[in-house]
Formats: C-alpha cells, structure tokens, sequence
C-alpha cells in the first residue's frame, strides 16, 4: 500500500514570482494494492509535483511517503515504476534496443531484459515497430514505448503522469488494457489525466487536488453517491406550462421538453408529465465526475 501523508513544498521566490510558491498544502492519500486512483486537477495544481515527491525527484518540505507501512526508500523506489509528464526517451535509439537499456539499468539480466522487451512491444502492439528509431514514431507508439520502459521491470508500484495525453481511442484502450491487467495483478497504478470521463471509466478511486490542496477523494462510486442526484424528465410534445412553478430547468429540444430538477417529490413530478405529454425518459441520474470536478474546484 502507498500512502501520501500530509506532503507540503514550497518554491522560492524570483523575478517573476518575488512572494515563493506554495505546491503542495498537506496532500493526502493512499494507494491500495490491485487500486487504480486518478488524480486529477487543473494545470499547476500540484499533481506532478505530488508524483516527483513520490518518485524522489523532488524532496518534500515536510510530509512523508509511506510503502507497505514504512517510509519509502531508494531501494523501494527502484522498484517503482515512473512515466513522467516529459518524455524521457533516447530519440535516436532502436525501441527494442531502448526498452532493453532501461531493464538492464533497473538490474534486469541481458537475458531477462530482452524477454520482457519482447514480451511488451507484444502486448502494446508494437511489433513491426521494434527495430525503428524513436524519433520516426507517431506521438501515441512513443508513449507505448515510454510504458513499456516503465513496465519493463516489473514494477510493484506504477506511477504514470498523463499517460493518455494526445493518444487516439486506440492507442488508450491499449495502455488502459495494460494497467488493468498489473492492477489485477496487485499492483498499486496512479496516474494522473486531464480526461475525466476516461479517469471515471478506469478509477476505482480518485483524489481532486486544487492549489495545492486535496478537495475530494473516495471511490468513485462514493464521490458520484455524495452529491446531490438529478431527476431527468423529458416530455415529448408537451402541453405548455406544463412545469411551471417545479424548481430545475427546462431545455427544449425540437418537440421534447427536457426538466433537470432536485429535491421533489418526484411522483408529483411523475404525474405532471404524463398528463402533460407522452414521457419518453424518467429518472434520477448521478453527477458525472466532470461535474463533480467543477463544482469540489470552483
């Protein structure tokens, strides 16, 4: 288990930014085994500074990091697997012979570093890739071959910083295909994304982080049951008036009314309808985790 306690950094001051910045403001959460967490927030609100604490690029002001109960060491995090937001990958380099390199500097055997590059320039369909130059592949085959060093080693920890930033659906469903599979293998996977609707699809649990501060957290199922649910109503052909004076709003859509209301009694609700029109749609939807985002940030 990975746990994040209470981590703060600050940035000293300069020309630009004479006051110092604050990065991180008492950051917390923790990471279970076979877990997938999004953490997600706004541009400068402290997630990739949270991952190179994580990882040891950067040291904490005050804060710890915690792996399987003691604090996280050198030791540990060369068990660890890291795909920072910049790509760090030698351009020049034959893949195969890069994903190779990274496994023999993570202690892997030349033997054992070659099956394991094999077996994931496999998995990640890269195959009638292996022999070509980073510098001549497509933005998502580079960010195969940077998961692909992340996981060359078999990590006990992946800790992915936008690893689905500018990929096609494709090339999405190939990483997200691969992270399930380490998750169903134990393995602790944080990653962070701007893309909610993929971090919902994929997250067992998620952290919002805003200026620094940690604003939600929980399973995604917890965060979506915590708000306020939404009775959905559409009405097709309707007579007018039909929802005057019920709180919510109204959307017109062609010949369909469309009401988005809360705290109602929605059989009242259920009644006015159909005596209004014919109800093609009637039920109480939860908040997607875009919403929930804009309003734990506003």
């Amino acid at each position: 288990m990975l746990e994040i306690s209470d981590l703060r950094k600050s940035f000293a001051g300069g020309p630009d930014a004479p006051g110092g910045k604050v990065a991180l403001d008492g950051i917390s959460f923790t990471v279970r085994p076979g877990e997938m967490y999004g953490f997600v927030g706004a541009n400068g609100a402290g997630k990739t500074t949270t991952m190179r604490i994580v990882m040891g690029v950067l040291q904490a002001d005050s804060g710890e990091v915690r792996w399987q109960g003691r604090p996280l060491g050198y030791d540990d995090r060369r068990r660890f697997g890291y795909m920072p937001e910049e790509r760090g990958l030698y351009q020049k380099m034959k893949v195969i012979e890069q994903i190779e390199y990274f496994g023999r500097l993570q202690g892997l055997s030349a033997q054992a570093a070659k099956k394991s590059a094999t077996d994931l320039i496999e998995r990640l369909g890269l195959v009638e890739r292996r022999n070509d130059a980073v510098q001549a592949l497509s933005l998502g085959n580079q960010q195969r071959v940077q998961l692909a060093v992340a996981l060359v080693h078999d990590p006990a920890v992946l800790v992915l910083d936008e690893p689905f930033s500018g990929l096609d659906p494709i090339a999405v469903d190939t990483l997200a295909t691969a992270l399930q599979e380490r998750c169903r293998g134990g393995v602790p996977v944080i990653f962070s994304s701007h893309q909610l609707e993929l971090v919902e699809r994929l997250c067992d649990s998620v952290g919002i982080v805003s200026g620094g501060r940690m604003v939600a957290t929980g399973t995604v199922a917890d965060l979506r049951g915590a708000e306020s649910n939404t009775l959905r109503v559409v009405v097709r052909d309707p007579a007018h008036g039909w929802a005057d004076g019920l709180p919510g709003t109204v959307t017109v859509r062609g010949d369909r009314h469309i009401l988005q209301t809360a705290d109602v009694d929605d059989q009242e609700v259920l009644r006015r309808a159909m005596k209004a029109g014919h109800v093609e749609y009637f039920g109480v939807e939860q908040p997607t985790l875009t919403e929930i985002f804009k309003e734990a940030v506003a």
